[in-house]
């Protein structure tokens, strides 16, 4: 089973997935996928940090990801990563039981038919907080700084898979992470992934 998982910044979706793969004993991947990428590429980790989950100017759309083409060195480096994370998300997956955050994972996957797709929220008050006590973000930046980072996420969802993000019809279930502890949300998850691998 693969279960992917889009978020909200700050909505405490990459930690609700860390403890989830910890109660499923499953594989869990975010930045990690942005490292095998640059390493398979050529790439140096600490130039691609700044290309990771961005929206490119290109006008290179999903096409690529039902290709058989190689990543050239002719694309954008913001491109070429991505398509390198497109083809790391693929390999997990082939490779068994995991959980993938962001990256458009739910679309490059889409044709499987073990996974689980979901999208993690909050409030933006929930948010905020989070951001100030986890992140250390100064609380006078915490607005623009959700701001731009949904933004970003957004504009990046949509370039690759010419969906709407956070949009529920592209997810199994959307879940606000404020409702519940960030454990209750990893057990509630635990729960409809247990229920899917009982089919």
């Amino acid at each position: 089973m693969v279960v992917t998982i889009d978020r909200k910044y700050g909505s405490g979706g990459r930690m609700v997935g860390e403890k989830l793969a910890k109660r499923l004993g499953y594989r869990f991947f975010d930045r990690e996928l942005l490292k095998i990428a640059a390493q398979e590429s050529g790439m140096h980790e600490d130039v691609v940090q700044h290309f990771d989950e961005k929206p490119t100017g290109s006008l290179l759309y999903s096409a690529y990801l039902h290709a058989t083409i190689s990543v050239t060195d002719a694309l954008p480096l913001n491109q070429k990563l991505a398509f390198a994370q497109f083809d790391v998300i693929r390999r997990v997956a082939e490779e068994g039981d995991c959980v993938i955050v962001g990256r458009c994972a739910d679309y490059v996957l889409q044709d499987r038919d073990d996974c689980l797709n979901v999208f993690i929220t909050a409030t933006n008050a929930v948010r905020r907080q989070r951001l100030v006590q986890y992140y250390g973000v100064p609380q006078e930046l915490v607005d623009k700084t959700i701001k731009k980072q949904d933004k970003t996420r957004a504009d990046y969802y949509t370039f690759f898979t010419q969906r709407k993000w956070g949009d529920a019809s592209n997810y199994h279930l959307c879940l606000d992470a404020g409702r519940l502890s960030l454990d209750g949300a990893a057990a509630l998850l635990a729960d409809a992934v247990h229920q899917l691998e009982g089919k």
